[in-house]
């Protein structure tokens, strides 16, 4: 049987694989959760919005006749995750990760590691500064307890409200970024303070480098566990699976 695939989408990798799925004639659909409202446009089919949990992504797969799922959601798309893993293991279809090596601190770098967005915002609770905000729209509510802060938010799509802290500048801009850019950029605001999630991979490590050359302390948010899969980090250790991968077995 010819395969094919699902991939879950949002990530530049999701990006980067289905232009070799298209440049290899493998057929299938990439999927997003509808949270971007420019996404990048695809070489495969695409498809928009959620499944309906487990059992709307099973019925997903035995409809569309899927042989192999794909994850290469971001890596806080952890829900997306635990679903696939469910939803394949029940159908027995085999499914990879496509991941992003997680960010390590080296020589230089100071990193306050905390285990979520609750603990994130905890950590603001001191006095006023300038702050890097860097977790994405959806969690930017959570932040609005500490409203002490001047705060810089580089987002990909323009809010659909009014941020909620009375001192903030948006930026609307998409990676990948350059250390040069983002240097000037935090200079330019005068931040102290950079708080991030460990996204891993190169096209946002540009703003952490920065920081380290600033010497600025980073609150870097660990990534959520996601029960074990099998994992891969490049393109061609994808394409290699997905011509080896049993179609019979789960996860």
């Amino acid at each position: 049987m010819a395969p094919n695939l699902l991939v879950l989408g949002g990530t530049t990798e999701a990006t980067a694989l289905c232009r070799a799925l298209a440049e290899t004639g493998i057929r299938g659909t990439i999927s997003f959760a509808g949270r971007v409202a420019r996404p990048v446009r695809q070489p495969l089919p695409q498809r928009v919005g959620g499944f309906g949990g487990v059992d709307g992504l099973g019925r997903y797969l035995h409809r569309h006749g899927i042989t192999h799922v794909v994850d290469a959601t971001h890596p806080f798309a952890a829900q997306m995750s635990r679903n696939a893993i469910a939803a394949c293991r029940a159908a027995q279809l085999p499914l990879v990760a496509l991941t992003r090596t997680p960010w390590v601190a080296g020589p230089g770098d100071c990193w306050t590691h905390v285990p979520g967005i609750p603990e994130a915002v905890a950590a603001l609770d001191r006095p006023a500064e300038p702050v890097m905000l860097a977790i994405g729209r959806q969690n930017l509510p959570a932040f609005s307890v500490r409203p002490q802060h001047r705060y810089l938010l580089r987002l990909v799509d323009p809010p659909a409200s009014p941020p909620p802290f009375p001192d903030h500048h948006v930026i609307i801009d998409r990676g990948p970024f350059c250390v040069e850019s983002d240097l000037a950029l935090m200079k330019g605001h005068g931040i102290s303070l950079v708080v991030s999630k460990n996204a891993g991979g190169t096209g946002a490590y540009a703003k952490i480098a920065a920081a380290r050359i600033l010497g600025l302390q980073v609150i870097m948010i660990d990534r959520p566990y996601v029960p074990p899969r099998p994992e891969l980090h490049e393109i061609s250790a994808v394409l290699d699976w997905i011509a080896h991968a049993p179609t019979d077995l789960g996860v």
